[in-house]
């Protein structure tokens, strides 16, 4: 049986008290920590930027899982390494596809772990030939730029072909999935092959956030 990896989002905690909202995260049963960067341009809403990751990344003992959803990810992605970040995880769509490549390499050349991320109108069969070179794809469930939203259910069929390719080619690629996920939600990913379940409010809004992040481990 693989093991199912829990990242909550920091997007959906508290920021007036973000140490103490994040610091238990790990006895709690998670394993990374979903930091979404958003620019105001490349989605509809603005986040944060590094320095809200170099306050934490040494407080906690979580891997950081950066997701860029930002339109120049080469010019900021150095910010976030010197940061403390464990992932640096960009979007496909963010650049020409001709740039992607480069970027990974340059990502990786910084003792950095990469990501490429896909929208939900993506067609995974675009970033097929970057596969090879990649430690994470992340298939976004709902658009990017807010958090709360439904679960998509086309999501799923992605989610499948990226983990028969996986498998079928011997890929080294964690799979991670991101928006709208719960406890229901969270068992139809793991089906369809997804390890990394990225889940804000689902888990920040629990009463009880280890039985929460328990909750979305089980198949």
């Amino acid at each position: 049986m693989k093991e199912i990896y829990i990242a909550p989002s920091i997007l959906s905690a508290d920021f007036s008290k973000l140490y103490d909202e994040i610091k238990s995260l790990k006895k709690e049963g998670a394993t990374y920590l979903h930091f979404d960067v958003m620019d105001g341009h490349f989605v509809p809403n603005i986040s944060f930027g590094s320095y809200v990751l170099s306050c934490i990344s040494k407080k906690v003992d979580l891997i950081k899982d950066v997701h860029l959803m930002i339109t120049d990810p080469e010019k900021y992605f150095m910010d976030f390494i010197k940061a403390g970040a464990d992932f640096i995880t960009f979007h496909y769509e963010a650049i020409k596809k001709e740039e992607v490549l480069p970027l990974i390499k340059k990502i990786k050349e910084n003792n950095c772990k990469v990501g490429l991320s896909i929208k939900p109108k993506t067609d995974p069969k675009e970033i097929v030939e970057f596969l090879p070179y990649l430690d994470l794809v992340l298939v976004m469930s709902v658009e990017p730029g807010f958090g709360g939203q439904s679960f998509m259910e086309n999501s799923l069929n992605k989610i499948k072909f990226l983990s028969t390719l996986k498998e079928k080619n011997n890929y080294h690629y964690l799979l991670e999935v991101d928006g709208g996920i719960n406890n229901l939600t969270a068992k139809k990913v793991i089906k369809a092959g997804a390890e990394i379940l990225v889940s804000g409010s689902y888990i920040f809004k629990s009463e009880n956030r280890k039985n929460a992040i328990n909750s979305l481990k089980e198949e």
